[in-house]
């Protein structure tokens, strides 16, 4: 059965019907923020087209479009640092997803780190905006994972 996604009609329906009807923007893009399912901690923020929502749902891990190389780009294919999906919230207007996952293997970044979000800014009258401040060690050897 081949997924079919609701009609985006009017603002009322789409706020208030139980029906997913998502906005994808000018480049057939939708932001999906994925958070740990267990731990609300932000792992990473990535992108989704129609094609890969559809697959997400259908295999039930997450499966993302890669803007950098144009491609539609299933999680861990590569790492095996896979994403099992627990649960997906729309936002009111449907622009924007979280995925709730359990993050399987060594971490979602590519940069051998849990997640993608290691560094703070610093914020605050006498702070300097460009300072960040790392908050996350590495889990994985990033070489061993994806240089095969």
């Amino acid at each position: 059965m081949d997924t079919t996604f609701g009609a985006r009609e009017s603002k009322k329906d789409i706020e208030e019907l139980p029906v997913f009807a998502p906005k994808f923007d000018s480049d057939g893009l939708i932001p999906a923020l994925a958070m740990d399912a267990e731990t609300n901690e932000p792992l990473m923020l990535a992108y989704m087209n129609e094609e890969s929502l559809k697959m997400t749902l259908k295999l039930g891990e997450a499966v993302y479009y890669s803007r950098s190389r144009q491609e539609i780009w299933h999680k861990g294919a590569t790492s095996g640092h896979t994403q099992k999906i627990k649960q997906i919230k729309t936002d009111c207007d449907q622009d924007a997803l979280i995925l709730f996952v359990d993050q399987h293997g060594s971490g979602a970044c590519h940069t051998g780190r849990n997640s993608c979000f290691y560094r703070e800014v610093a914020v605050g009258e006498n702070a300097s905006p460009t300072a960040l401040k790392f908050t996350e060690n590495l889990t994985f050897n990033p070489e061993d994972v994806y240089n095969k």
